[in-house]
């Protein structure tokens, strides 16, 4: 028997799509996860910390190396100046930050505005905690905010935004402009912004010359603005689970009041590695998402070749293809019959919207942080079969 607080969420698409692609021998461009890792260093300096001793509880809020690395950071990227014994805390990866965030301040009833479609933890956190969700949806093909739809979904109830850019799954790098709408709201009704910023190093060159502007970088939004991001993304470590919340005391302790009942600290010896990736290797995510660019490209390239439409993300690691030329108005049943039809699998955008008949519904996300090969076997795979309904 499951708690009330537990009805409605479904399990988490991305272990059912993972284990059939491992039941079928698919090609998983479903899960966004590399198969590459990050820098051999840095692999080293985790061997040397388990080798050295370091393998008993850290301190709750991290190890004072890497608060300090992620205080430099912050620094060094945004101009931030952050107390690294007061405004930095370590957390096992952004996930647990986004949860912890969302239990330490939201209060049953609290209205959270959101941008849909959304990563699936946001709305089992958003229901766990019993706040309200508000959403403002990114509508294909372009996925941009709609300013006046983000004005209309603040109401007397509404306490926080939850912000995520570069965004997932759409792959859209919200606007200096859009950017800029979300924190004169906040400053307007007094919100607190939560931002989910994983994918700030993973931004592409393109039209409109894209760039992650972080919210609290803006006048009066530094005081209301709680900051989480991870080392998984911008450094091909996603198995490691170390991410961060960084802003003002007040938001900061919220956080890690309720961290510390989830899982108290995170993993010891992997913490002073992920100090030295950002201290000693400030640049690897820039070539990282030079490589991810390239691999954009040549999936985008290979899907709208297949006759799937595909937006072309502005950063992040997803795609976002309309199924709906090949006959398909569902991107659940797409999905489920594309293992047996082409050896892929991809993951459904319908599950990352509150209703799965409206927006979202013929979307499908595809990853391409993969290898080179495996994204070319992909599209040879998909380029090979027909996919019509």
């Amino acid at each position: 028997m499951t708690a009330s607080r537990l009805h409605g969420i479904a399990p988490t698409i991305f272990a059912e799509m993972s284990a059939l692609a491992a039941r079928t021998g698919s090609v998983n461009l479903g899960q966004g996860f590399p198969d590459e890792d990050g820098p051999a260093e840095v692999l080293a300096a985790a061997v040397a910390a388990l080798e050295g001793g370091a393998n008993q509880y850290a301190p709750g809020i991290g190890v004072p190396a890497l608060r300090r690395a992620i205080a430099d950071h912050q620094r060094r990227h945004y101009g931030l100046d952050l107390d690294p014994d007061t405004q930095v805390a370590v957390t096992t990866g952004c996930t647990e930050a986004v949860a912890a965030a969302l239990l330490g301040l939201v209060e049953p009833g609290d209205e959270v505005v959101v941008l849909e479609p959304y990563y699936d933890s946001y709305l089992a956190m958003l229901q766990m905690a019993g706040g309200a969700r508000r959403p403002v949806t990114l509508r294909s093909p372009d996925f941009r905010v709609d300013l006046d739809e983000l004005r209309a979904a603040v109401t007397p109830r509404t306490r926080f935004v939850l912000l995520n850019s570069p965004h997932n799954p759409t792959g859209t790098v919200l606007t200096r402009t859009e950017v800029e709408a979300v924190a004169a709201l906040a400053i307007e009704h007094d919100l607190t912004v939560i931002t989910d910023e994983v994918y700030e190093h993973l931004v592409f060159d393109g039209p409109g010359d894209p760039e992650h502007v972080p919210v609290a970088t803006l006048p009066g939004m530094a005081e209301r603005t709680l900051s989480l991001s991870s080392i998984g993304k911008s450094y091909s470590l996603t198995g490691w689970k170390v991410g961060w919340a960084t802003g003002p005391v007040h938001l900061v302790a919220a956080m890690v009041a309720a961290k510390q009942w989830l899982t108290f600290t995170s993993g010891a010896p992997l913490q002073p590695a992920a100090a030295v990736a950002l201290t000693e290797h400030p640049d690897w995510p820039r070539a990282l998402a030079r490589e991810l660019q390239a691999k954009r490209d040549l999936l985008v390239a290979g899907l709208t070749a297949a006759g799937l439409p595909t937006s072309t993300p502005q950063g992040t690691y997803f795609a976002t293809s309309d199924v709906r030329e090949l006959g398909w108005d569902d991107g659940l049943a797409f999905c489920l019959a594309l293992p047996e039809r082409a050896g892929v699998v991809a993951i459904p955008a319908q599950v990352f919207y509150d209703d799965p008949a409206g927006p979202g519904r013929h979307l499908v996300r595809w990853a391409f942080c993969k290898r080179r090969t495996v994204l070319a076997e992909a599209v040879a795979r998909l380029g090979s079969v027909d996919l019509t309904r």
